[in-house]
């Protein structure tokens, strides 16, 4: 599990083919790592991957087909990533319940300034729509945010100076591709309804 608050961010330095996926090589000199080891979780732009390498500064992760055919970013060489590392139970959650399971794949419509912050509008898939709920959370590449206003599949977000500065958000444009995982409650408010 993670909250949704981005520790650092990170680039892609290699890109392994492998059968059926990726080995990526990440260096993340903001990140700590003396604490990761082998078999732990770390969120790439909101997708959940495991280290299975490590030296000073970088690490190493496999992405399966799977994961590379439903999300964005992973096999972009040099492509910047929102990563963070999964919280321990005593952890303090700054953001939201995140599980680094990415529900599908939204495209920004519009990105801009609007006083010292930004306005950022995604269109959800039609899937995922119905979860998107306004003053709700959502992760968008990893980060947890607050929804605005939402009509149909489209929905809004203020991204304050901080959140821009410190993310890889700060790169979007409209037509840009990003990692969605909606809400959890939402998700299984919807299961315990439907029985």
């Amino acid at each position: 599990m993670f909250t949704g608050i981005v520790a650092a961010t990170g680039k892609i330095t290699h890109l392994q083919p492998l059968e059926k996926g990726l080995r990526l090589t990440v260096t993340a000199p903001g990140l700590k790592l003396a604490d990761v080891a082998i078999g732990d979780s770390i969120a790439h732009n909101g997708v959940c991957l495991t280290v299975i390498a490590k030296k000073k500064g970088s690490y190493q992760v496999d992405v399966s087909r799977e994961t590379l055919d439903c999300t964005v970013g992973l096999d972009l060489p040099n492509g910047e990533l929102n990563l963070e590392k999964a919280m321990r139970l005593s952890d303090f959650i700054g953001g939201h319940l995140v599980s680094g399971h990415v529900d599908g794949v939204g495209e920004v419509l519009k990105f801009e300034p609007v006083g010292e912050s930004h306005e950022l509008v995604i269109k959800a898939p039609k899937g995922l729509a119905k979860y998107i709920a306004r003053k709700g959370s959502i992760t968008v590449d990893g980060v947890s945010l607050t929804t605005n206003k939402v009509k149909g599949r489209s929905f809004s977000i203020n991204l304050i100076p901080h959140t821009v500065e410190v993310t890889t958000l700060k790169r979007l444009g409209a037509g840009a591709r990003v990692n969605l995982e909606v809400d959890l409650i939402a998700r299984y408010v919807e299961r315990m309804l439907a029985r």
